[in-house]
């Protein structure tokens, strides 16, 4: 008897590439926050679909606080661990703004090659 099997959640190297940067920057837009709650936070929003490794959480983290989109500081986490606490620029959130109409964009176009929603005139 065949036995019904969940197949995995995505992982974020299954997410196309940007993506996690946009929804580590979302996810920023709401409050500062540690990496770990970065990673939880958009486990529960996407009702554990999306689970964030540690691989490629913090290398993004670093990538977007090298280009000036959030900064970081050590402050004492709700534990009371030490931590390195992310938060969104200005630059950033003009980024978010940018991203999510080149998200909107891109969604429309494979929503239209999957013939999931008709082309306007």
């Amino acid at each position: 008897m065949p036995r019904s099997v969940q197949p995995p959640a995505p992982s974020s190297s299954d997410l196309l590439q940007g993506t996690l940067d946009l929804l580590i920057l979302k996810t920023l837009a709401l409050e500062p926050m540690h990496g770990w709650g970065v990673a939880l936070r958009i486990q529960q929003v996407s009702k554990d679909a999306l689970q964030i490794g540690q691989g490629s959480l913090y290398p993004a983290l670093h990538r977007l606080e090298y280009r000036g989109w959030i900064v970081s500081e050590w402050a004492s986490s709700e534990n009371n661990r030490r931590a390195k606490f992310y938060s969104l620029t200005a630059v950033g959130r003009k980024q978010l703004d940018t991203e999510l109409a080149n998200w909107d964009r891109m969604a429309e176009a494979i929503a239209l090659v999957l013939g999931r929603r008709e082309a306007t005139l």
